[in-house]
């Protein structure tokens, strides 16, 4: 199956929330104080303006749900991904982090549609529903990822701008230029 090019299927389909799953060895008392450590930087941080990210209340001390070990969850509109994800790309030390999308697809997101920040750790996706009839909305209070009502850019706009973007890296000898049907 080839991946989808239609720019509105692209636009409609775009993910808007993230989880972070922060894991720790739950009996490794030095791994959970540094994983409450990068909590407490991420609040900080969210408190100071730096990005949003809502760590969940609760930190796990046994598996939960997927989870093998002891974890957080961090949510993440989509407006914040990229501060988040360099934050903890740079600050994790040794714990690892799953990240996934927020999707009616919850298995497939934290199967096929996964990523990790360090080494990975086995899953145990039979915990996790096929399909849910909506997405799962979290802090839409903030009105931020899928509850934003701000406008974005509209087709033509994207258009002009991929346009734009091909122009000028026509004189870039190493961008690849895009095919042109």
């Amino acid at each position: 199956m080839s991946p989808p090019t239609d720019l509105k299927e692209v636009v409609e389909s775009e993910i808007k929330e993230w989880h972070f799953h922060i894991y720790f060895h739950q009996r490794n008392a030095d791994e959970h104080q540094a994983a409450l450590e990068l909590r407490d930087a991420v609040l900080r941080l969210r408190r100071d303006g730096a990005f949003v990210a809502v760590p969940l209340f609760r930190v796990n001390t046994d598996p939960i749900g997927p989870h093998p070990a002891g974890s957080y969850e961090i949510w993440c509109p989509s407006e914040s991904f990229a501060s988040v994800f360099s934050y903890l790309c740079m600050n994790r030390g040794n714990l690892s982090i799953l990240v996934h999308p927020l999707t009616r697809e919850e298995r497939k997101d934290h199967d096929e549609r996964k990523a990790w920040i360090g080494p990975s750790w086995p899953l145990d996706l039979s915990t996790l529903p096929v399909n849910s009839p909506n997405v799962p909305l979290q802090y839409s209070s903030l009105r931020l990822g899928y509850s934003s009502e701000a406008p974005g850019l509209s087709l033509d706009d994207r258009r002009k701008l991929g346009a734009q973007v091909e122009k000028i890296l026509k004189g870039e000898k190493e961008a690849a230029k895009a095919p042109l049907d």
